[in-house]
């Protein structure tokens, strides 16, 4: 896991100015409009057997299967593919509520390592 993660122009290869950036200082290529939703991430969870989930909220924008999580927001320079959509019940103190939860089976032991020990809630985006 790299402290500060790597953001690489989707077009030229080259890299950005800042690990946040969505517009090449090389190129000029934008890919701001790649960004179709923002989901509030409150928990990860692996289920044995299953997927690896991250859960929350979906904030704006709408999620479907084979788009993308934008994980570098969190540290990690990667851009796994969304393979399940499921929703997670959770109950405490007599009350109940679901969350959404976002399968995938890309990472490794260490980076789902590294997610379960992160400060959450965090703010990530989901592109296409």
């Amino acid at each position: 896991m790299a402290e500060i993660p790597e953001n690489n122009c989707p077009k030229c290869n080259k890299p950005t100015l800042s690990p946040y950036a969505k517009q090449c200082r090389y190129c000029g290529y934008s890919w701001h409009h790649l960004c179709v939703a923002q989901f509030k991430l409150n928990h990860v969870l692996q289920i044995t057997v299953r997927k690896f989930f991250l859960i929350g909220q979906i904030i704006e924008g709408e999620i479907k299967e084979g788009q993308r999580i934008d994980l570098r927001m969190l540290g990690l320079n990667k851009k796994p593919k969304i393979e399940a959509i499921e929703f997670a019940l959770y109950r405490q103190d007599k009350k109940a509520w679901e969350e959404i939860a976002l399968g995938t089976d890309i990472l490794t032991e260490d980076e789902k390592q590294y997610l379960k020990k992160i400060d959450l809630p965090k703010i990530i985006e989901i592109i296409s």
